[in-house]
């Protein structure tokens, strides 16, 4: 069995780093999709003040129902090419933590489409604080809080692989030094 120590070997670190920044911009662009669903929530909160019932063929339900599928799939395509990375991994050699708390997060929320509509066949109210939205929020609190975790894994071993591989600018070189070291702004403290 190979010591976790010795997995970031595996593969060279320019390799790495570009696996990385491929992650990192995976992830930028399912942050945009999920603040896209901020705004759908305001879309959707107006057509309640106007129509008090509305099915899951509306317009706006269809842009927030849609979000809720896309994101546990795209968040799946990550933790496909997160195996790539070997630092990335999590105990016994299974998926990161912080990215299986997102991807359960938003499998919360895709299921919740389902218990919504239903809750809404037998009772007619459309109120935001019914438990059936309970687990809308709670899937997308718990998802957002597993994506940190891991966008902060994957910004420090980059910061780690930056320190190794310096850049061409001694400056940034001294930053990303000072930076592993705790002392990044330790300067400007008399």
């Amino acid at each position: 069995m190979t010591d976790m120590a010795q997995m970031p070997a595996l593969i060279p670190k320019e390799v790495e780093i570009q696996r990385l920044k491929k992650i990192y911009i995976m992830v930028i662009m399912l942050r945009s999709i999920a603040a896209s669903v901020e705004v759908d929530n305001f879309v959707d909160g107006s057509l309640h003040q106007t129509a008090i019932r509305d099915s899951a063929f509306t317009p706006a339900h269809w842009w927030l129902y849609s979000h809720f599928i896309a994101l546990p799939l795209g968040w799946g395509f990550v933790a496909m090419y997160d195996r790539r990375v070997p630092v990335l991994r999590g105990p016994n050699n299974s998926m990161n933590t912080g990215l299986k708390i997102t991807i359960i997060g938003y499998l919360a929320t895709m299921f919740t489409i389902g218990i919504n509509e239903m809750w809404h066949f037998w009772f007619v109210e459309e109120i935001f604080s019914v438990p059936n939205h309970w687990m809308f929020n709670m899937g997308v609190v718990v998802a957002f809080m597993g994506a940190l975790a891991y966008v902060v894994r994957v910004y420090a071993r980059l910061v780690e692989l930056g320190a190794e591989t310096p850049g061409k600018n001694p400056y940034v070189a001294e930053m990303y030094k000072l930076a592993l070291e705790g002392k990044l702004y330790s300067r400007s403290i008399p």
